[in-house]
C-alpha cells in the first residue's frame, strides 16, 4: 500500500513489472506505469494492444501472472467504461441508474441534481434512461463514478457514442473535474489529438510500454510513428484548448481573463 498523503503529489496506483499471460500468451509484459493525483494520463494503442487488459488489472478484475498492482490506502476509483449494455424495455430511470452506484440513503436528493449539474447533464433525472442520447449518457455515466468522490478516475473510451462536436466540450469536462477534485486520471482513446489538450503524459502501448512522455516526447517517437504512421503523429498534441478564459464543471464559460 502506498500511505495517504492529503497535503502533496502522491502515486495513487502502480504497476510494478506487470505481466499478464493468458494461455500462454502475453497480453501485457513488464508494465512499470503509476498514475500520481492531479494527473491526467492518456494510454494509446492499437487495437489489441492490451489496453482493456492494462485497465481490468489496474481495477483488479484481471490478477497479474508476475508483478503487483500497488495502490495508495484509502484509494476510491471511479470507472466509466467504454460502453454499458443496458435491456431497452427496462423502466430504468437516470435517478434509479445513480443511485444503484450506492445506497440511496446516500445519496441526497441535493447531490443527485448537483452533479448532473456539474457534468453538465441537469434536469434528466427522472428521464427513462433509453430515451437519453449518447452524449447524455457519458455524462451520466460520468456523474454515476463522481459520487463516490473518487481519488482517481479509469475511463474508458469515454467518448464513445458521442459526436464529434461533443468530444472536445466532455474532454474539456475531464480535465475541469482533475482541477476540482485534484483526482488522478487514466484516459483509454483512440483519438489521439483532442485527447492531448489536457493530457499530462501519453503512454503508448502494444503489450509492452512502446513509449511515454508528453505529447510532444511522444508524437516524435519512432515506436509511436511506426504503430499510428506520420500522420497519427503528426496529428498528436496539435489541439490546445485557450485558457484566457474560466470554466465551470459543464464546460460552459463563466468569464474573460484580462
Amino acid at each position: 500500500m502506498i500511505p495517504a498523503d492529503p497535503f502533496q503529489t502522491r502515486a495513487l496506483l502502480c504497476l510494478d513489472n506487470v505481466t499478464v499471460e493468458r494461455n500462454g500468451e502475453k497480453h501485457l509484459d513488464r508494465i512499470n506505469l503509476c498514475i500520481n493525483t492531479g494527473e491526467i494520463v492518456t494510454l494509446v494503442g492499437p487495437n489489441g494492444a492490451g489496453k482493456s487488459t492494462l485497465v481490468k488489472t489496474a481495477l483488479g478484475l484481471l490478477k497479474p501472472t508476475q508483478g503487483q498492482v500497488i495502490h495508495s490506502s484509502p484509494l476510491t476509483i471511479g470507472y466509466v467504461p467504454q460502453s454499458l449494455e443496458l435491456e431497452e424495455s427496462m423502466p430504468v430511470t437516470v435517478r434509479r441508474f445513480l443511485s444503484a452506484s450506492q445506497p440511496l440513503s446516500d445519496l441526497k436528493e441535493k447531490n443527485l441534481h448537483k452533479t448532473l449539474a456539474l457534468v453538465g447533464a441537469p434536469g434528466l433525472l427522472d428521464r427513462p434512461l433509453r430515451l437519453v442520447s449518447g452524449g447524455e449518457m457519458r455524462r451520466i455515466i460520468l456523474a454515476r463514478a463522481l459520487l463516490k468522490k473518487p481519488d482517481m478516475l479509469i475511463l474508458d473510451e469515454p467518448t464513445s457514442g458521442v459526436d464529434v462536436s461533443g468530444q472536445a466540450s466532455l474532454y474539456a469536462l475531464i480535465a475541469d473535474i482533475r482541477d476540482e477534485y485534484h483526482c488522478g486520471v487514466l484516459l483509454v482513446s483512440h483519438n489521439l489529438h483532442i485527447v492531448m489538450a489536457a493530457t499530462d503524459r501519453v503512454i503508448c502501448l502494444n503489450r509492452h510500454l512502446c513509449c511515454s512522455g508528453t505529447p510532444e516526447d511522444v508524437r516524435a517517437h519512432p515506436q509511436f510513428v511506426s504503430l499510428f504512421g506520420q500522420h497519427g503523429a503528426d496529428a498528436l498534441g496539435i489541439y490546445r484548448h485557450d485558457h484566457d478564459h474560466e470554466h465551470n464543471l459543464s464546460g460552459e464559460v463563466c468569464h474573460e481573463s484580462h
